[in-house]
């Protein structure tokens, strides 16, 4: 199977998620609680794996993150966004 990776990266939020997940004072095993209310199957250690930028995020998990942590998808993304515009 291929691997799926963009610029060596099997995510582009790693950093945001815990960037915002700390600053909401939220541990990875609360913000997995609160994802799997709104039906995402996904426990701490799948948190820690996209924090560590070993697992992808789903559209919709990108769409739950962001709606629990309460930031907008662009500022979720805002990292991808800088890496365009140095080219």
């Amino acid at each position: 199977m291929k691997k799926i990776e963009f610029d060596g990266n099997k995510n582009v939020i790693y950093k945001n998620v815990k960037l915002f997940r700390v600053k909401r004072d939220l541990t990875q095993s609360q913000l997995a609680a609160k994802l799997q209310t709104m039906n995402i199957n996904i426990d701490q250690q799948m948190i820690s794996r996209i924090e560590n930028n070993s697992r992808f995020v789903t559209d919709y998990e990108l769409a739950c993150l962001c709606l629990i942590l309460n930031v907008d998808v662009k500022d979720m993304l805002q990292d991808f966004y800088d890496g365009l515009d140095k080219d």
